[in-house]
């Protein structure tokens, strides 16, 4: 499949769009076909803030664990009942445009992964306006690179974003792990319904509190850095998995496609899934039930069995 900028300075589809095609595009309560977009937006909210309070009830944690002298530099890890040895770390970045959503909030996943020797960590990131984007990706290495210290015996680190969480997980595949003095034993990413290149974003409201310039879209966007200097990966036997609901938006549709494709040819151990009759929320608040088919997904990787 070709990229947009094979075919043409200007050609991507995005570009072709009015303003007001171009936003609903990227608002992804637009597109969901069981409620309606507020509804649909208050469902995901409860389901992850019920999801949180019954993990912190009931599940051996540590809160709030400090991976940097910032006041948003916060993590939070969930541990197996049983657990004993080294673990594997399951790592969650949540979504929210980089502007809205909270580690307290939206630890959807705990539960059926604990239930099966998956330790989680929930990590907390400066959200607009606060933050920006060079700061979140920032933060996000750090706080891998902290998990690392922490547990340098563990079973292998897996990263999974969702929405712009998935965006600053790839940023991952791009760091400089030197710079921080240790290089984690990332074993495993999976992206859910992301974004991987920035610049359309620029040109909708989403921006006003990200304050993006077209500068500061191109050096974070995966998707754009690996086109122009494709970076090899260290080792590239660990799976990266770019998987979309069949209710997403096609604008992210379309970015999942070509960043996948991308990653094929960079030489990374890619594979695409488009998860059926889900939408842009369903697809993570389902990760609260343990036959989810992204929940077995994600196991049986963690587990080399997929």
């Amino acid at each position: 499949m070709a990229g947009p900028r094979e075919c043409g300075k200007g050609e991507a589809p995005w570009k072709k769009m009015s303003k007001e095609e171009l936003e609903t595009q990227y608002l992804p309560s637009r597109w969901v076909l069981r409620l309606g977009a507020e509804e649909a937006l208050r469902t995901y909210s409860q389901m992850g803030d019920d999801a949180t309070k019954t993990a912190r009830a009931t599940t051996r944690s540590l809160l709030d664990v400090p991976y940097g002298d910032g006041e948003g530099d916060k993590l939070d890890i969930y541990f197996p009942k049983d657990a004993s040895g080294a673990l594997p770390f399951f790592t969650f970045i949540h979504g929210g445009y980089w502007q809205s959503g909270s580690k307290d909030t939206l630890a959807f996943m705990v539960d059926p992964l604990t239930a099966q020797g998956v330790a989680v960590v929930i990590l907390a990131y400066d959200i607009a306006p606060k933050g920006t984007l060079d700061h979140m990706v920032d933060q996000v290495t750090r706080g891998i690179a902290s998990v690392q210290r922490r547990y340098p015996c563990n079973e292998g680190i897996y990263l999974c974003g969702h929405s712009a969480g998935a965006h600053l997980a790839a940023m991952m595949l791009l760091a400089n792990w030197t710079e921080h003095g240790v290089t984690p034993n990332l074993r495993g990413f999976f992206l859910v319904s992301g974004l991987y290149d920035l610049e359309p974003i620029v040109h909708t409201p989403l921006n006003a509190p990200l304050l993006m310039t077209p500068e500061d879209a191109q050096r974070n966007s995966p998707q754009r850095r690996l086109e122009v200097a494709p970076k090899q990966p260290v080792d590239a036997a660990y799976p990266i998995l770019v998987i979309v609901g069949q209710h997403d938006a096609p604008e992210f549709h379309r970015q999942s496609r070509e960043f996948y494709q991308t990653l094929l040819q960079g030489g990374w151990k890619a594979s695409f899934e488009e998860l059926h009759d889900v939408d842009h929320f369903e697809i993570i608040w389902k990760l609260t039930q343990k036959d989810y088919v992204l929940t077995q997904i994600i196991l049986k990787t963690i587990f080399q069995k997929y």
